[in-house]
């Protein structure tokens, strides 16, 4: 049974506000970023909740920008919110991440 799928969706708001602290983006770009980072293709229906979440909260902003050819898109950016959030809950999935680590490694050695 592949658990990644269970994996990434808890840790998703994270990757995608680390993903914009580079600077403004839009869905398709993080999710090709996301993907070239390892986590294969994240849809739009998984990516786009996860933004609309964000930015309730306050931790994104996004702005619709009209384009020459094709549709518009929304650009979002990380707020200052954002980065506190993504500075106290990186350190704490990384403490979380650490404590995985250890009981696999204990888990072997048995």
């Amino acid at each position: 049974m592949d658990r990644r799928a269970s994996w990434l969706k808890g840790v998703l708001d994270l990757l995608v506000l680390a993903n914009l602290t580079g600077g403004e983006s839009y869905g398709y770009e993080i999710s090709r970023r996301l993907d070239e980072c390892g986590f294969g293709k994240i849809r739009g229906g998984t990516l786009y909740p996860v933004l609309n979440r964000l930015e309730e909260a306050g931790l994104v902003a996004a702005e619709y920008r009209a384009a020459e050819k094709g549709p518009g898109r929304r650009y979002y950016v990380l707020t200052d919110d954002g980065r506190a959030f993504l500075r106290e809950q990186g350190a704490a999935w990384m403490e979380f991440d650490a404590s995985v680590r250890s009981a696999l490694a204990d888990g072997e050695t048995r």
